[in-house]
C-alpha cells in the first residue's frame, strides 16, 4: 500500500485513519485485542472468588485482585498502543508488518510507556483541579508522545516535549479528533454494553440480588469487544499526525523521498520510523 506523503487537512487524516483500519483490520484489531484479552481472563478469573456474602479478608482479597488487575490493564494499554505505532507506521511507509514483528520492536519500550502514560495523568489531573482546560491542553499537547517516543527511541520527557513541539500550532486539530473519537467510543460502548448491562440489571432487580457472576462476565466481554472495535483508531489516528506534523514542520516527506533515492538510513532516529 503506497501512500503520498503530504500535509493532510482534518478529513483527509480522518479518512486515512478508517482506510488503514479497514485495510488492515486483523492486524491492527489482534494487535489490540491480545494484551487485553489476558486483562479479560484475569478479570474473569476474579469472579470466581466472589462471595455472596463479603467478610472483610473478601473484601480486602477484592481490591488487591482489583489493584492488580489495574497494573495489568495499564501493561495492556501500553503494549497495544506501542505496537499498533509501529504497526501504523510500517504500513504507513509500505513496509512490511505483522503482528509479532510489532510487539518484538516495542517490548523494551512497555515500562517506559506506562511510566509516560502515569506522568501525563498526574500532571493533567492536576491541571484539572485548577479548571478543566488546562488538563485538557495538556492531554492535547501530549497527544503525539507515545509516537515520539516509540519511533523516535526517546525517554519520557523528551518525548512529550518533542510531542509539544510538533503540536505546536495545530491544537485545535488534534483537540477535533480526540473529541471525535471519544463520542465514537462511547457510541459503539453504548451499542454494545448497555443491552447486556440492562439485561443483566433487569434480571438482577426481578430476583432481588446483584448480577451473577455470569452476567457480570458478560459486561466485562460486552466491554472488551467495544474496546477492541475502537480502541485502535485513536492510535492509527496519532500516529497519521505525528507524521503529518513532521512533514508540515521537518520536510519529512523529502527526507524519505531522498533516502529512497540514496539508499542511505536517515538521520537522527525520529526518520528510521518504527524500523
Amino acid at each position: 500500500m503506497t501512500i503520498t506523503l503530504r500535509p493532510l487537512s482534518t478529513g483527509e487524516l480522518l479518512d486515512r485513519t478508517f482506510s488503514l483500519y479497514r485495510s488492515h483490520f486483523g492486524l491492527f484489531l489482534s494487535i489490540f485485542a491480545i494484551p487485553h484479552l489476558v486483562v479479560l481472563a484475569y478479570q474473569c478469573v476474579g469472579l470466581t472468588f466472589q462471595s455472596p456474602h463479603p467478610q472483610l479478608a473478601d473484601i480486602m482479597m477484592s481490591s488487591l485482585w482489583s489493584f492488580g488487575g489495574a497494573l495489568l490493564a495499564m501493561a495492556a494499554a501500553a503494549a497495544s498502543q506501542a505496537a499498533t505505532v509501529v504497526a501504523v507506521s510500517h504500513v504507513y511507509l509500505d513496509r512490511p508488518a505483522s503482528i509479532m514483528d510489532s510487539f518484538s520492536r516495542v517490548k523494551g519500550e512497555i515500562f517506559g510507556v506506562i511510566g509516560m502514560s502515569l506522568l501525563i495523568g498526574i500532571a493533567a489531573g492536576l491541571a484539572c483541579l485548577l479548571l478543566i482546560v488546562p488538563g485538557i491542553l495538556l492531554v492535547v499537547m501530549w497527544s503525539l508522545a507515545v509516537p515520539a517516543k516509540v519511533l523516535e527511541n526517546l525517554g519520557a520527557t523528551d518525548a512529550m516535549t518533542r510531542s509539544s513541539d510538533l503540536t505546536k500550532g495545530d491544537r485545535g486539530r488534534v483537540f477535533v479528533i480526540w473529541l471525535l473519537f471519544i463520542i465514537l467510543g462511547f457510541a459503539v460502548g453504548m451499542l454494545l454494553r448497555w443491552p447486556v448491562e440492562m439485561a443483566a440489571g433487569i434480571r438482577s432487580i426481578f430476583a432481588m440480588r446483584f448480577a451473577t457472576p455470569g452476567w457480570q462476565a458478560a459486561i466485562l466481554a460486552s466491554t472488551f469487544v467495544s474496546e477492541c472495535l475502537v480502541g485502535p483508531l485513536a492510535t492509527i489516528a496519532f500516529s497519521l499526525v505525528y507524521y503529518d506534523e513532521r512533514v508540515r514542520k521537518e520536510a519529512f516527506d523529502l527526507q524519505l523521498m531522498m533516502t529512497t533515492l540514496d539508499g542511505t538510513a536517515l538521520s537522527p532516529s525520529p526518520a528510521q520510523a518504527g524500523a
